[in-house]
Parts: C-alpha cells; structure tokens; sequence
C-alpha cells in the first residue's frame, strides 16, 4: 500500500491521470518502476506529467512518510478501496484518495452539509447551530469544513446533539485549521473524522479550499447555505452541489444585510428556502411527525402563557415589540415568560431582545 500511497501523493498530476496509470499497471509499484523512455510513451502524459512523476520518485520518501502516518492514526483509503465513499464515485471529479482521521460517512445514513460565512452575523451562528442539532437528533450526519463561523457552529451543533459530525479540510489531516478550532477538532475525530484528498504536513493553501468544497457536496444529500456574501466560498459549495444533483436549500435573512445577499441569489435561481428543519426530515424521506410529537411533548410541559410565547417563536429572530403583538401579553409578563423559557432551554436571545426556538 505505500506505493499506492506515493501514486496518490505525486503533485502536479491530475487525479485522472493517476487513474489511468493504475488502470493501465493495475499496481502502484509497477508504476513506480515504469522506465522514463515507457512513460514518455504512454499518449495520457505530455513532458510535465512525466517530469512530476520523476521528481515524486526522488523527493517522496515513501517508507518513511507511510510510517509516520499510520503513527498518527491515519488512514489512506484510495478510489479503488472498497471504503471509499460511493457517493463520490458518483461525481464528477471525486478525489483519487482521501486521508482520514476517525470514521468515514456511513452510506447509509443521510448527510447534510451547513456552509456559510466565515464573518457571519449572531443569526445565522445561532440557526446553523440549532439546525446542525436538530439534524443530528435525528439521526442526520453534518458535513462541513470546520472553517470559523457557520461551518463549525453547525458541526458544535451536532455534537451537541449526540451526532456525528465530519470536517472536510483544505489541507492535511493532520493540521488543524483554524487553530483555535483545536477542540472542535479532537471532538470530531472521536464523533465522526477529518477528512482531507490531501497528504499529511500539506499547508492550508487558498487553492486547496475551493477543491475541499466538492467534497463536502459529494458527501452530502442536501447542502444549506446559512449565510453567505454576494461573493462567498460558500457559493461555490452550492454551485457544485447544483453540478452533482443535490438540492440546495439557502436561510432568508434581513434585505439589508450583506451576509445574507450571496442566499438571497440562491434563493432568485431556485434554491430551497430554509424556513424549519422539520421541512428538511420530508425531503430526506423521514417522518416530519415525530419532530411534531417532541414539540407538543415540550407544550404539553409549559405553562399557558410560556406556551403562548413559546408557539409564537421560530428559527427566524423576533423581537419584543413583536412578540407584545403576537401574544397579547403586555411587556412585564411577557419578558418574565421570556426568562422562564430561556432558563428551561426551550429558546434563546440570539441578539438584544431577539429570541429564537432553539427545542
């Protein structure tokens, strides 16, 4: 399996020219030991192809990386290994390899993937960490780049919700990027795994990230993007879902908002719009009556006016005035009722005065 391990890791040569000369040497050593004059022959590879695969023979130190890896409990499952993922031999460019660190998706468990802005806004943290939890609930598999922001609140969402949560990275498994991430980390390793198509000791280079993101579509049978940019990676994430056949769903935010402008086109070209997790258990072919039940087990335990303000609230930010409106109750007894249902954990202020339902 070294050997293979030195075919996947040459750089500078296309993952589909790595599958043709395994399917024409059927081995990565017998590739590794091609005479320079046969590869200057085969018709796939032009003079830099050639050059890379005779630079990686002298510059990869295959024995000693491949230990140093299984040291640090890495795992290489290559395209051709029966636990490569099957949803990524369904897309268009799927990586020659993975590198992991922990667990693979099971196939036969539905995926979600929660993208969204680095810089996002207290909103769309708080609903990608609400709906990374319900989904996980569920039984739901959260697929997401463990960037700041919406990425990692999704995947803190789903650990909190006693799921399973895996993080696609732009560089080696063995990084953890962002640093301060370091915690979400460790946890996801031991819940789900850390993924990469790239070697260990690879930097997070800008390049890397756009790659990663097909991976996290590939992954995944529904993408939602929480909050993004009018010019976002998220985007691209989306665009790529859109190529592999999955349905996209985009989270409706103020008009006025720039973290939400990059949803807003997606929801003008056609994407779904968030607007409760329940709707996403219908579309992954699960029965949205059983979140129903929990809701109504939770109303059952509520006192009338907790109930009233409590039916009131959503996954979309209300604020004081609004809910005064909605349930009648005049301010003093509507902030105690506020108070009891955050302290029962039932909702939670997202921004001043501006609560959510969070159960």
């Amino acid at each position: 399996m070294e050997y293979e391990y030195w075919l996947a890791a040459i750089p500078c040569l296309s993952d589909e020219k790595k599958r043709l000369l395994r399917e024409e040497y059927k081995e990565g050593r017998a590739v590794y030991y091609i005479e320079e004059m046969r590869l200057r022959f085969l018709p796939f590879l032009d003079d830099r192809d050639v050059e890379a695969i005779l630079k990686a023979k002298k510059e990869i130190q295959v024995e000693r990386e491949w230990e140093c890896m299984t040291k640090q409990n890495i795992r290489f499952i290559p395209c051709f290994s029966e636990e490569y993922p099957k949803k990524l031999l369904k897309i268009p460019d799927p990586p020659y390899a993975l590198y992991v660190k922990g667990k693979l998706p099971e196939e036969d468990r539905p995926g979600v993937a929660i993208v969204g802005a680095r810089k996002c806004t207290p909103y769309g943290q708080e609903l990608a960490l609400d709906y990374g939890r319900f989904l996980a609930e569920h039984g739901i598999q959260v697929i997401s780049g463990m960037a700041r922001g919406i990425d990692g609140a999704g995947q803190r969402g789903a650990l909190g919700g006693g799921g399973t949560t895996f993080g696609v990275l732009g560089c080696g498994v063995d990084i953890c990027y962002p640093r301060e991430h370091i915690g979400l980390y460790m946890d996801i390793q031991q819940r789900g795994g850390i993924l990469s198509e790239h070697r260990p000791g690879r930097p997070p280079l800008p390049m890397y990230f756009p790659m990663r993101n097909r991976i996290i579509s590939g992954l995944s049978d529904l993408v939602l993007v929480m909050e993004a940019r009018e010019r976002s990676g998220s985007l691209i994430t989306a665009d790529q879902a859109l190529e592999q056949g999955k349905d996209v769903y985009a989270l409706p935010g103020p008009v006025t908002s720039p973290f939400s402008q990059g949803c807003h086109r997606l929801i003008r070209q056609g994407a779904g719009i968030l607007i409760s997790p329940e709707d996403l258990l219908a579309e992954l072919g699960m029965a949205p009556e059983e979140s129903r039940q929990k809701t109504d087990k939770i109303e059952k335990t509520l006192e009338n006016d907790e109930n009233v303000v409590y039916s009131c609230l959503g996954f979309f930010p209300k604020g004081i005035s609004q809910l005064i409106e909605e349930t009648g109750l005049c301010a003093s007894v509507l902030l105690q009722r506020l108070i009891s249902l955050e302290l029962k954990g039932c909702i939670r202020e997202v921004s001043k005065n501006h609560y959510i339902r969070v159960r």
